[in-house]
């Protein structure tokens, strides 16, 4: 890849990822898990002033590459610039072309837990571990995603 700016033969992930800020939280989960739910909720919280201002990188599948000690999100050209809405079907919204992952959120996690250890709030992707936020099936993820970029550890 030359620089890390092509996902050309890059294999795509099933997940989605949203810039909130400077950097990309990238959200993975099974399908039916609330992905592109999350997605959209990351990108009201910015409108809202609650997180910094979030734009769509891209919606259920994204090519993640190394680009020196990071990892680049960008979304797959079929589906840039769409997200999923629930009872509103297939909508366009604005997006960036790329952005560096800072959080990875898994939904449905089996290892989520009320107080879960170091071990598990990180991830490594190609090599490059980022800090991660596995979430169980019954407890709504945004609160958590907020938390986590706007407070620090105690």
């Amino acid at each position: 890849m030359s620089q890390g700016r092509s996902n050309e033969g890059a294999p795509s992930v099933h997940a989605s990822a949203v810039k909130v800020g400077n950097l990309a939280v990238l959200i993975r989960g099974p399908s039916g898990s609330g992905k592109s739910r999350l997605a959209f909720d990351l990108i009201m919280a910015g409108r809202a002033g609650i997180v910094e201002r979030a734009v769509l990188v891209g919606d259920d599948r994204v090519h993640l590459a190394t680009v020196g000690d990071e990892i680049e999100v960008r979304p797959a050209r079929m589906l840039a610039g769409l997200i999923e809405i629930r009872g509103l079907g297939i909508r366009r919204c604005d997006f960036v072309e790329h952005a560096t992952v800072g959080l990875v959120v898994d939904l449905d996690a089996a290892d989520a837990e009320r107080l879960p250890p170091a071990e598990s709030l990180k991830t490594s992707i190609f090599g490059v571990e980022i800090p991660r936020i596995p979430v169980s099936r019954d407890y709504s993820p945004l609160p958590l995603v907020v938390a986590a970029l706007t407070t620090t550890k105690s």
